[in-house]
């Protein structure tokens, strides 16, 4: 039983997936140095469009990440999240639904 869905033409170099069990990502694109953990969902809401995932970002486990949306360069979604607005470069977010819980300063996967 396949278990791991990932429907995105352009991933970018070095995309982890730590215990891909239960996790469907539709996005538009996936930028480089991003982590991605298990039961994530990326995807469609009733826009045309899916999320755009920046560089470095990391998703935790059971995050909702929907619709026509961006998530910045470094960023970190929190555990069980739900993310239906654009969220800011460096961004800690969480909470249902997703709001500024602090500053990613410690853990940037992503340098220009």
């Amino acid at each position: 039983m396949e278990s791991l869905y990932i429907n995105t033409k352009e991933i970018g170099p070095r995309f982890f997936i730590q215990h891909g069990f239960a996790t469907n990502i539709s996005a538009k694109k996936i930028g480089s140095d991003c982590w991605i953990n298990q039961q994530v969902t990326i995807g469609y809401t009733f826009s045309d469009e899916p999320p755009i995932i920046g560089n470095g970002v990391r998703i935790s486990a059971g995050a909702k990440v929907l619709g026509q949306i961006k998530i910045d360069d470094n960023a970190i979604i929190a555990a069980n999240a739900v993310v239906v607005k654009d969220v800011e470069r460096n961004a800690i977010v969480g909470g249902v639904p997703a709001r500024i819980i602090g500053t990613n300063v410690n853990h940037i996967l992503y340098m220009e």
